[in-house]
């Protein structure tokens, strides 16, 4: 087991994840929710909205609005199934120029449209975004139930990607074997791990791939 004491809601060192979506995982879910250790109240039930921006020739950078402010984390490794990814930036609107043309397009893999302003406004990002040929605003409702299982953060998560509902169920930790455990303990050995870049892809057709218990 780990030796580091993980708390939902506090930062740690970058941590690995197993996630996976699809229509129906009641059963991880009532196991999940049984094995779970007692968590703050505070975590329990979490609402967000959240627009993520999806680019499809970009698989390694997670872009992601919230409240105004701008977070992309980057892919860094898979071990044993399983992906760690670390914070690339955080950035607020309105954007400096500079910042989108050195950090936000690099990070999206494609050609950034040219900038008539020094700074650049949460509405004029989305609308340059909708315009783009390889990009899309996606609009992603969160609604999660937190849990502790094996010192792992976990989740059940009802997902509305652009209005279509899926589901979601995650374990984190910085400590590989914990989440391996953890995915044995709740029966979920064998199932795809699907990150959130993967999962709206497939919603939206920007792959033809589907999720991890459709067929």
């Amino acid at each position: 087991m780990s030796q580091e004491e993980l708390k939902i809601g506090e930062i740690s060192k970058p941590r690995f994840e197993f996630r996976t979506f699809g229509q129906n995982f009641d059963s991880a879910h009532h196991r999940m929710a049984r094995l779970s250790m007692p968590i703050p109240e505070k975590v329990w039930e979490r609402h967000s909205d959240e627009i993520y921006i999806i680019s499809r020739t970009n698989d390694i950078n997670n872009t992601k609005i919230r409240d105004g402010k701008m977070d992309i984390k980057t892919y860094v490794q898979t071990v044993d199934g399983l992906e760690q990814w670390n914070p690339l930036m955080k950035g607020e609107f309105p954007i400096k120029s500079e910042v989108l043309e050195n950090e936000v397009f690099p990070a999206f893999m494609v050609e950034m449209p040219k900038l008539e302003k020094e700074t650049t406004t949460y509405e004029e990002f989305i609308e340059m975004i909708k315009k783009h040929p390889d990009l899309a605003a996606v609009r992603v409702h969160k609604q999660r139930l937190g849990y502790m299982v094996n010192n792992t953060i976990c989740e059940y998560g009802e997902v509305l990607i652009n209005g279509a509902k899926i589901v979601t169920i995650n374990s984190e930790s910085t400590e590989v074997e914990d989440i391996l455990k953890t995915i044995k303990d709740v029966r979920l050995e064998g199932v795809e791990n699907i990150n959130y870049l993967q999962a709206i892809k497939r919603i939206i057709g920007m792959t033809d791939k589907p999720l991890a218990n459709e067929k």
